[in-house]
């Protein structure tokens, strides 16, 4: 099924007409639960592959044992939990029983796990141009498949993402079965596989990276819309209702939220950079959530692995992960971020 964004509250390029020039399109995923396979564009789902091409490992992740949860217990735990919600139960009664409680507790209680050899990078997210025409892309290829290492890495706390674009007409002899882990670092880095309806919007930037005069006239004209001696007054807010849209998106605007801006640059040319790919864990928020797609409508909170939380990532206290990609090569490396 399409999810389809509400229209935002306001066109608010009719107050300010110089925030036109500063809109750019952004591809919503709208990941939802399913059984993607590796022809299709997903959240966690398989990857087209080579079966003669190396799967990716981790190199800083080479010993014979890690510190952390196993993915099989971390999906169990997801289905008991989705299951358990869902059943009635008396008034104070316990929602797991005895034998559920144990795997729960199991699947977020780290401790040292072994694994053969370096730990194999998990497919995170894959897009097909002809899913998403708009696909930022090198000539000649019609695919991104991201990857990532699912330990926290100390340079940025996050784990290690790896890009690679390809020509999907290229792979003749898919492979079947990729290697997996055996040991994760968070449950919360192992998506749950979900199919993408993407769809297209326009954002204009977060509040951060206006420039200072026009940021201030906006937060002036928030106050005149919003008086505080109007409770009954639907409120609207340029950063969470009008600028940058939240969930999993391709390009758009840069979701800034606890830090200002800051310079970047290919670390490999000194090029800029560009928005490819941001990662959330939540779709929309839980209050006015004026994103929530029209056919989530029933859906007023934040349940778990419900349609607002579908991939059952989280990144950080509930921020995001941003990739970056040079604007002069899709070969230079990328640069990741969390807001």
């Amino acid at each position: 099924m399409a999810r389809t964004t509400p229209p935002r509250p306001l066109d608010i390029t009719v107050p300010f007409p110089e925030l036109a020039a500063l809109a750019r399109s952004a591809v919503r995923l709208h990941p939802r639960p399913g059984a993607p396979t590796a022809r299709d564009s997903s959240v966690g789902g398989p990857l087209l592959w080579p079966a003669g091409e190396p799967w990716p490992t981790c190199p800083d992740h080479d010993a014979p044992t890690h510190r952390g949860v196993a993915p099989d217990d971390v999906r169990q735990r997801r289905r008991i939990l989705a299951d358990a919600w869902t059943r009635p139960r008396a008034q104070g009664a316990d929602l797991l029983t005895p034998d559920e409680r144990e795997i729960v507790d199991r699947a977020v209680d780290e401790r040292p796990l072994p694994q053969d050899g370096p730990i194999p990078l998990i497919p995170v997210l894959q897009v097909y141009a002809a899913d998403v025409p708009a696909l930022p892309r090198p000539a000649g290829t019609d695919l991104l498949q991201v990857l990532w290492c699912p330990f926290d890495h100390d340079e940025d706390h996050l784990p290690a993402v790896e890009l690679r674009w390809r020509a999907s007409a290229d792979v003749t002899d898919p492979l079947a079965a990729p290697p997996a882990p055996s040991v994760i670092g968070s449950d919360t880095y192992l998506p749950e596989p979900c199919l993408l309806h993407p769809e297209t919007v326009t954002e204009y930037p977060a509040p951060h990276e206006l420039p200072e005069e026009l940021a201030d006239r906006i937060e002036a004209w928030e106050d005149e819309q919003n008086p505080d001696d109007e409770d009954d007054v639907e409120t609207v807010d340029y950063q969470y209702d009008l600028s940058v849209a939240p969930g999993c998106k391709l390009g758009g605007h840069g979701p800034w939220s606890f830090s200002d801006p800051f310079p970047m640059a290919c670390p490999e040319c000194g090029s800029d950079v560009r928005p490819l790919l941001t990662v959330d864990g939540t779709e929309w928020d839980g209050g006015t959530g004026s994103w929530r797609p029209l056919e989530d409508a029933d859906y007023d909170g934040l349940h778990f692995l419900g349609p607002a939380c579908s991939t059952g990532l989280t990144i950080g206290r509930s921020y995001n992960l941003q990739i970056y990609v040079c604007v002069s090569s899709y070969d230079h490396p990328h640069v990741q971020n969390m807001q």
